[in-house]
């Protein structure tokens, strides 16, 4: 901070008494205050892209979800899926199965 002070005072320094007059600060960085209009018109562009993204992705959300879905058959109960050939500690059912009584 100090040295930013130290150079700003040698150079108006040289400045005043320069014959040829100094480029002001202000003058020179342009590019800091030139871009507003254009960041606005982007940030708006952008704005109404997102919009549109969001509805877009709500119909085909509900588009699909309104759509049914294929519903396929039971498959056969075949008694080799269910062989138990050593016993559970927690029983003879299957843990997380509906035991029948």
């Amino acid at each position: 901070m100090a040295s930013a002070i130290v150079r700003s005072g040698i150079r108006s320094a040289i400045c005043s008494g320069a014959s040829t007059p100094c480029a002001s600060p202000a003058s020179k960085r342009t590019f800091a205050s030139h871009g507003h209009h254009d960041e606005a018109v982007d940030a708006s562009k952008w704005k109404k892209i997102t919009y549109l993204g969001i509805a877009t992705c709500t119909i085909l959300a509900v588009v699909n979800l309104s759509k049914g879905h294929p519903h396929h058959e039971e498959p056969p109960t075949y008694p080799y899926l269910h062989i138990r050939n050593k016993k559970f500690p927690w029983g003879p059912y299957g843990l997380f199965e509906v035991k029948h009584h």
